[in-house]
């Protein structure tokens, strides 16, 4: 089956055709203003006679001065006067010299200021391959400015390189260089190279565009380089072996070293590769077919890997007379697929670690907290729980409750959730309840048992800071009075007569914070019909929210959410909230007074 998408469909062919236009078209409208700046560069710089970086520095003062554009500025300066300067008379060898060359060649005297710097050069002589995009000829370029002749000059670097040249005397070789000029704001491109050097006062410089051929040679070249591709013949007659230069580079030889004659390569392979390398020769030398492999060879950057397609040039006879492998350094490809393939084993192990952590925390949870909803009848009180688990893996947290009678006629109340999400927020979870569980039952006030729940996080975590928050308390239905202690935890909902507001306790610092802390006790009595709201963070938490506009939704949801049963209330509260409050657990508890 196709990977590509159906005519028609999705893409739409006609539409991406069109935004390509429009992409080439802004990039023809970037070249072409730019060849007009530096076109209006050149004639500055000759107007002021000053060098090229000057006079472009000039038109863009000029642009910011005026507030118009720099290339409507550029299109305005005016052409310098069309007088040719009579050169200095030169010696009669740079005629000869000009005409021995074969290529388009000039003899170019330096222009200086009334500092006598450099600013331009004069062609001062020409030869019959000389001329220009415009039509000049080379008796019309005599005598005339490089930067005139040339405006891309300047902008390409040539123009620097020359009076690097003139100062220093060392030899310049450029090309391929792409130019682009502009004549009279027509686009003139060449691809060409360039070669000059000092003699006497001036610069002697020959250039040659390159036809079509020659650039795609050229590009050829680029692309064995980019590509890191090599190529080699091996005649088997002759023993003459041509070798591209990319060649050399992959096999790690040294070009006076000459190629690798065809018997050594097994002597550079890998030991483990011997056999790859022995049949693909085979195959060539003995069964005369083409053959693509791939090897890893011994190289003085380290250990490399090549793909290799190679075939024999077969006689009239069909005997193998020569053997020509293309190469291409793999290397980086097998890299990065041993990167990819050691993360997406990193990225599975992480994966199966999650899954297992998350099946052992929905098990501990179900363990814990094994009612996830429905109605409690307890002394005094009728209890609606609603416990929902986050709904991603990573959410999963240590949200908890207690309600529980205990001996002295007490019903313990608790809620609360251990910090973190995950295994170790159920495990702390476990923790938690569990001792909470077991010190209810000396009877001791809420305030004490939260202190000595402080204390078992504190001391039981060796060198691990674990903290939790919880609201603890007692339930008396003697008296219907709820005394209780807050550590760190949002504070309880009252619902009484249709009015929900936020229980003032005495507040505490988390629990497993800090040792030996202490606890504050509250009194609250109750009345029959009111209904007390426990909840964890995860009921109030919205995101772009904060703490306290959550707290003030609950209150307000609790206010119109007034009913005898706990549960159907428990119902209306999330609804007015959104369904469930955020991603984190859920865990909200009703406790209607009777």
């Amino acid at each position: 089956m196709s990977n590509y998408p159906p005519f028609g469909g999705r893409y739409d062919c006609g539409a991406a055709a069109a935004g390509i236009r429009e992409l080439l078209t802004r990039l023809r409208r970037r070249m072409r203003n730019e060849a007009i700046v530096d076109e209006a560069t050149a004639r500055l710089a000759i107007r002021l006679n000053i060098r090229p970086a000057e006079a472009a520095d000039e038109l863009s003062r000029m642009a910011h001065d005026s507030g118009i554009s720099l290339v409507e500025v550029a299109m305005g300066v005016d052409r310098p006067p069309d007088k040719p300067v009579e050169p200095p008379k030169l010696p009669g060898w740079v005629t000869g010299v000009l005409e021995s060359v074969h290529v388009p060649a000039c003899f170019l005297t330096p222009v200086r200021d009334a500092t006598g710097r450099v600013v331009d050069f004069l062609i001062a002589a020409a030869n019959q391959q000389a001329g220009e995009p415009a039509g000049r000829t080379p008796e019309e370029l005599r005598g005339r400015r490089l930067i005139e002749t040339s405006p891309g000059a300047a902008n390409s670097g040539l123009f620097d390189d020359l009076l690097q040249v003139l100062e220093t005397g060392e030899t310049l070789h450029r090309g391929p260089l792409e130019f682009v000029e502009a004549r009279d704001h027509l686009l003139w491109p060449a691809t060409m190279t360039v070669r000059a050097v000092r003699m006497d006062n001036g610069l002697l410089v020959t250039w040659r565009a390159l036809d079509d051929e020659e650039v795609l040679v050229a590009g050829w070249e680029r692309a064995q380089r980019l590509a890191e591709l090599g190529w080699g013949e091996w005649n088997l007659a002759t023993e003459r072996t041509l070798w591209t230069p990319q060649m050399y580079e992959m096999f790690g030889r040294e070009h006076g070293e000459g190629p690798m004659p065809l018997e050594e390569l097994p002597l550079v392979v890998v030991p483990e590769d011997l056999s790859i390398v022995d049949d693909q020769l085979r195959t060539l030398l003995e069964h005369s077919e083409a053959v693509e492999t791939e090897f890893r060879i011994h190289h003085r950057h380290g250990l490399r890997h090549l793909s290799v397609v190679s075939e024999p040039v077969l006689d009239t006879d069909g005997l193998p007379v020569k053997v020509r492998f293309l190469v291409q350094d793999v290397t980086k490809n097998r890299r990065r697929e041993r990167a990819l393939a050691v993360a997406h084993a990193q990225a599975s192990r992480q994966r199966e670690r999650a899954e297992e952590e998350h099946r052992v925390t929905v098990q501990l949870q179900n363990t814990i907290l094994p009612v996830r909803r429905g109605l409690m009848q307890l002394p005094g009180l009728s209890i609606g729980v609603r416990y929902l688990p986050g709904e991603e893996l990573a959410r999963l947290g240590g949200d908890w409750f207690k309600a529980h009678p205990i001996p002295d006629g007490r019903v313990l109340l608790a809620i609360g959730d251990a910090m973190g999400h995950g295994l170790a927020a159920a495990s702390l979870m476990l923790q938690m309840r569990s001792a909470l569980a077991g010190l209810a039952y000396t009877h001791a006030p809420a305030n004490q048992l939260t202190t000595w729940l402080n204390d078992l996080l504190v001391h039981s975590n060796e060198g691990v800071t674990v903290t939790g928050t919880a609201i603890i308390g007692h339930f008396d239905p003697a008296d219907r009075t709820l005394t209780w202690t807050n550590a760190g935890h949002p504070p309880p909902v009252l619902v009484r007569n249709g009015r929900a507001e936020l229980l003032e306790g005495v507040p505490g610092t988390m629990l497993g914070a800090f040792e030996a802390a202490q606890y504050g006790l509250a009194t609250t009595r109750l009345e029959a019909d009111d209904t007390l709201v426990l909840y964890t963070d995860g009921v109030i938490e919205r995101r772009s929210q904060d703490l306290d506009a959550g707290i003030a939704a609950l209150a307000q949801a609790g206010s119109q959410c007034v009913g005898d049963d706990p549960e159907k209330m428990i119902d209306c509260v999330l609804s007015h909230l959104g369904g469930r409050a955020s991603d984190d657990d859920v865990c909200i508890v009703a406790a209607r007074i009777l």
